[in-house]
């Protein structure tokens, strides 16, 4: 998995005021939970550092530099400004590596499936999927085979496995599908 730097500074200041006027310097609010004491730690990162974190597919394991204090962690969750879509706060989650993590990773289809040769349209209905691991078994990608995928076929979360990592998504969910187009109808219905 790829490994993103960040730099912050524990912050001090806590509230609603507080937190405006770091974001007035472009600075992000932010929170580290599940570390080794439990407690939550506070800190702030400059807006412009997380950017290439933030507004991308990728999924990184993130090293964390706050001064004196140093360790991984993954993003949890992001809060964005209901309007103008700028950050207001970033959840992160403190991991070890013996100890599993719940996490959202992007999906790769790869291969010609064999409806799309019959005339059918692939469509990707879970961009990403969640799954649980040891922090050194997860993927960048989780990478499906769609060469076999018949016309009218999909395939569910249950048909997948991952070595290391377990899905938690509804195993009769539709990871992606080849639906039968228009003109692949016309073409059927001439046939008969």
């Amino acid at each position: 998995m790829k490994k993103f730097e960040l730099k912050g500074e524990v912050r001090d200041g806590f509230g609603k005021k507080a937190a405006k006027a770091y974001r007035s310097e472009s600075l992000i609010p932010c929170v580290a939970y599940g570390g080794n004491d439990e407690e939550n730690l506070n800190f702030v990162v400059k807006n412009s550092d997380v950017r290439n974190l933030i507004y991308t597919p990728e999924v990184f394991l993130v090293d964390l530099d706050l001064g004196k204090t140093k360790f991984q962690a993954i993003v949890k969750d992001v809060q964005f400004h209901p309007v103008k879509d700028t950050i207001l706060h970033i959840d992160f989650l403190h991991i070890f590596e013996k100890k599993p993590v719940v996490i959202e990773i992007p999906v790769r289809l790869e291969g010609l499936a064999a409806g799309v040769r019959a005339g059918g349209k692939l469509s990707l209905d879970a961009r990403k999927l969640r799954v649980k691991a040891v922090p050194s078994k997860l993927p960048e990608v989780l990478v499906v085979n769609v060469e076999n995928l018949e016309l009218g076929k999909s395939i569910q979360v249950g048909d997948l496995q991952f070595e290391g990592l377990e899905i938690l998504n509804a195993s009769n969910a539709v990871v992606c599908r080849v639906q039968l187009t228009r003109a692949a109808r016309g073409v059927a219905a001439k046939a008969e």
